[in-house]
């Protein structure tokens, strides 16, 4: 299966107008934003789990990373309200589900695979910092290592930001309204620049906030090899 697999074109989706698909775990169903593979796949993904549904205890042989968009995510590990942001890297394991139901952005086998980091951060507990050279922009880090950084980006009414993504990005809208290019981004609104691309952001009157991952997508072709031989 291929979804938005032209990873050198720009890809917009409006999650929020997609219908929900099942999965083949009875209660948790699919908004697929892009994937290569079936249902072992390097995958971007909003996921949303029924009241007491679980998944079977597994393995994430490509890692996974994910935010709690709605409800409370749980495994194992504890409990994961609204503002988490997890990454449970290759060879992890855990079993999944929600008592209340949830919603969570997830993201499958975008990792490097030697990575065993694990990160478990309440974004509601965290202190951003003024952006150093964007006035009206607070940023929140989540992770950086020497392939990627992802952050929290907070955006004043009207803050904007023009850059130009060496390596291409995704942006993810957690909060707000703003516009991209030509494009209106609203809440749960996915954006991927392609490398080279340049991002050009500009928040609504209400301010907004993104969820912006940097750097990654240098190594797609690597990604989708080792699905392809999963």
């Amino acid at each position: 299966m291929k979804i938005n697999a032209d990873f050198d074109k720009r890809v917009v989706v409006h999650s929020e107008q997609m219908d929900w698909l099942d999965s083949p775990i009875s209660g948790v169903s699919r908004r697929p934003l892009d994937r290569v593979g079936d249902e072992v796949a390097r995958a971007t993904t909003i996921v949303r789990y029924a009241p007491n549904s679980r998944f079977s205890p597994h393995v994430h042989t490509g890692g996974e990373e994910f935010i709690v968009l709605e409800g409370v995510f749980q495994d194992e590990h504890g409990d994961f309200p609204v503002g988490s942001y997890i990454r449970n890297p290759p060879q992890s394991k855990h079993q999944p589900g929600s008592d209340d139901g949830c919603v969570i952005f997830v993201k499958l086998w975008q990792f490097e695979l030697e990575d065993r980091i694990h990160v478990r951060l309440n974004t509601h507990f965290m202190q951003a910092i003024p952006h150093k050279a964007h006035s009206g922009i607070a940023v929140t880090p989540l992770y950086q290592d020497d392939v990627e950084e992802v952050a929290n980006l907070d955006f004043d009414a009207n803050a904007s930001v023009q850059l130009t993504m060496v390596d291409g990005a995704e942006v993810f809208v957690l909060e707000g309204e703003l516009t991209e290019g030509t494009d209106k981004l609203v809440k749960h609104s996915w954006l991927r620049i392609p490398a080279g691309g340049d991002l050009d952001i500009r928040a609504g009157s209400k301010g907004a906030k993104i969820w912006i991952k940097q750097g990654h997508l240098r190594r797609v072709d690597e990604e989708i090899t080792r699905v392809q031989n999963a």
